[in-house]
């Protein structure tokens, strides 16, 4: 098991957003305002805390299997750059992948659209015993069609209850929801942008349609802040991780998820035959002796 510090015990209480006092602005996308101050110590914790999630993973799966309901649900938004597959890349990479769903959201399809929008979110959702990561989510519903004024302002609004409902239904149903912002400065995603563009290794990542979100993200940034503040109830609180520094958003995360791991506290099933006998069986009269 990781040894704990005192980190531990106060990342959820820093990075939680308080959606009564939403502030991105006063938020540093450099900070590291609790835990490691530097990437190898970043590397080390990462580190010391794999076994233990890939412990409380097992358990959650194994659980899964012998008919429990529990799961999580990792959720990842921020602007383009900021991280999310780079995030799952390396927190995912730190269990077994047979437990894991992952999932990435694009642009709607037509068949897509013919539905309601959480229809599309409905489908990806982990199952019993599963951890589940979204590459974007049912959350994009109230950014693009705002910003892009692609519905009227009553539908996006009339959404944020909408996820807020759903999201209910999905905490009594036995998911439990991570949700991650993963927080940027314009300056950075710029950096990564021009990396992409000047790397062949990376043009793969670069889309033309990236300056022009880019262009809006002073509006992108206020949909974002509506989103913190209106969809961050108890039960499912928004966490802004600052992540221009990969290092630390990848810690972050995995700290977070960590703790949600431990409040669980998933334990394998009960078998529902018995050990001595199946052991004396094997041992007595083995027809393969």
């Amino acid at each position: 098991m990781a040894k704990k510090s005192a980190h531990v015990h106060s990342i959820r209480d820093v990075l939680r957003v308080n959606p009564d006092a939403v502030d991105l602005a006063g938020i540093d996308p450099a900070g590291a305002p609790v835990g490691p101050k530097d990437k190898a110590g970043a590397a080390e914790d990462l580190a010391a805390m794999a076994g233990e999630l890939d412990q409380l993973q097992e358990n959650l799966y194994a659980e899964g299997l012998g008919g429990g309901k529990r799961r999580v649900l990792v959720v990842l938004q921020g602007m383009d750059t900021s991280g999310k597959g780079g995030t799952i890349r390396h927190v995912a990479g730190l269990v077994n992948p047979q437990g894991l769903r992952i999932v990435s959201f694009k642009k709607p399809t037509r068949s897509e659209l013919t539905h309601d929008f959480l229809w599309r979110i409905r489908r990806q959702l982990p199952t019993p015993g599963e951890i589940g990561f979204f590459d974007r989510s049912h959350y994009e519903d109230v950014l693009v069609p705002r910003v892009d004024k692609l519905v009227p302002p009553s539908v996006w609004r009339a959404r944020y209850q909408q996820i807020n409902d759903f999201e209910a239904e999905l905490a009594e149903s036995g998911v439990t929801i991570l949700k991650c912002f993963l927080h940027i400065s314009p300056e950075r995603q710029k950096e990564r942008l021009v990396a992409r563009l000047e790397t062949p290794e990376k043009r793969w990542k670069y889309n033309p349609q990236d300056l022009v979100v880019r262009a809006k993200w002073s509006q992108y940034q206020l949909a974002y802040a509506d989103v913190l503040a209106q969809c961050s109830p108890p039960t499912a609180p928004w966490y802004a991780v600052p992540s221009d520094r990969k290092w630390y958003r990848n810690w972050a995360v995995a700290r977070l998820l960590l703790h949600t791991l431990r409040d669980l506290a998933p334990t394998y099933p009960v078998p529902d035959y018995d050990p001595a006998a199946e052991l004396a069986e094997l041992t007595g009269s083995d027809p393969l002796r």
